[in-house]
């Protein structure tokens, strides 16, 4: 009857038991620590809903005082930085479209002989919409900084000008009018998903065979480690593309998200990108020891790359060793290409700055998936 009674002697047998056992399953361990701490450090110095010194381009077709006092103004207000000075609206629009500048502002000829008389012009801000959380408070500063720019230039006669509007923006909001969020999220979806379950799917393939013991079963085949990678491999890529199927059936039948560009280039792209992730889960499930490790190895890199391509965050927000980083991901170059081509009606000319990126992380990760396999075999 003693042996029934409740324990703390031993309560505390199992207890150093589970820490001991914990302490031996070191990536777990590492896993359960670094994850919370890549939280802090994210959230806390990566991720800013308030970005700044956005890349502008700017086409001055007025060489007035107060043109200069406009422009010298928007960069005073930390939200535009004149990246570029093209010639004419046309070379500024290429530029939009290519996603090198996120605003193009075009002042108009004789602005400065139409403030002084009162004509209120329209200086044009066309802007990526795309992602209308990182313009909206640039475009919200706006309306305060036409009140302030042209104050030292309208003084004397001129201050009943400066008293009202002395000119107007006219905001034109390209490739999402409405600026409707869900253009923004339902295309990066497709990234997202692809990538959460392509990485974790894959990762569980090898470390199941270890722990179903069939592995050696397989190693007794003549079956090479290319021959296992892309067989295990094309399954999943299948798979990827009716995942695909459903995203897109939703998004123009539930969402309305239009389809600028070509769906044969989409799929060429989003084939690349999932072998990318799926060179990664094989990495994993080479390094992993049991499917709770790849689990692990497989959330360690979704976080980052949810976070830090700019699908729930501004890319241009963060700061600048948080841009490197995610400029090492396959998501933040998709995300690019799948709304260029959705929203923009991108080509493949336009598409190739970010496909290059994601065909180097491929090399690499495929690189390192085969020869880990080939230390598995040995």
């Amino acid at each position: 009857m003693s042996a029934r009674r409740f324990s703390l002697a031993r309560v505390l047998a199992i207890f150093i038991k589970e820490v001991q056992q914990m302490l031996r399953d070191r990536p777990t361990f590492a896993m359960a620590v670094g994850v919370p701490i890549l939280q802090l450090l994210l959230f806390g110095y990566a991720i800013n809903t308030d970005p700044k010194g956005l890349p502008t381009a700017v086409v001055t077709q007025d060489r007035g005082p107060m043109a200069r006092s406009l422009v010298a103004a928007m960069e005073q207000s930390g939200y535009f930085r004149i990246q570029a000075r093209p010639a004419s609206e046309r070379e500024g629009d290429a530029l939009l479209e290519d996603g090198e500048v996120q605003f193009l502002i075009v002042i108009p000829p004789d602005f400065s002989r139409r403030v002084v008389r009162g004509e209120q012009p329209a200086v044009l801000v066309s802007v990526d919409a795309t992602d209308p959380s990182a313009s909206s408070n640039a475009l919200a500063a706006l309306a305060q900084l036409g009140a302030q720019a042209l104050r030292r230039d309208l003084v004397g006669a001129l201050a009943a000008e400066a008293a009202r509007m002395p000119f107007e923006w006219r905001i034109h909001r390209r490739y999402n009018p409405e600026g409707l969020s869900r253009y923004n999220i339902v295309p990066g979806l497709i990234g997202t998903i692809l990538t959460m379950t392509m990485v974790m799917l894959t990762g569980l393939a090898m470390t199941r065979e270890r722990e179903r013991g069939t592995m050696e079963n397989l190693l007794a085949t003549p079956v090479r480690p290319l021959e296992v990678m892309i067989g295990k491999i094309l399954p999943y890529i299948v798979l990827g593309y009716v995942q695909l199927g459903v995203i897109l059936l939703a998004a123009a039948l539930l969402f309305e998200i239009p389809m600028a560009g070509s769906f044969a280039l989409l799929l060429a792209m989003i084939g690349v990108f999932m072998l990318a992730n799926l060179a990664v889960g094989f990495t994993f499930s080479t390094l992993a020891k049991n499917q709770l490790q790849a689990l692990q190895a497989t959330f360690f890199f979704f976080l980052p790359s949810m976070l830090l391509s700019g699908f729930m965050f501004p890319f241009r927000g963060m700061p600048r060793w948080a841009q490197v980083i995610g400029e090492a991901l396959p998501l933040t170059h998709f995300l690019r290409i799948v709304r260029g081509i959705m929203l923009k009606g991108n080509g493949f000319g336009q598409l190739v700055p970010e496909l290059w990126p994601m065909l180097v992380f491929l090399l690499v990760a495929g690189t390192i998936a085969l020869m880990r396999y080939r230390q598995t075999l040995d």
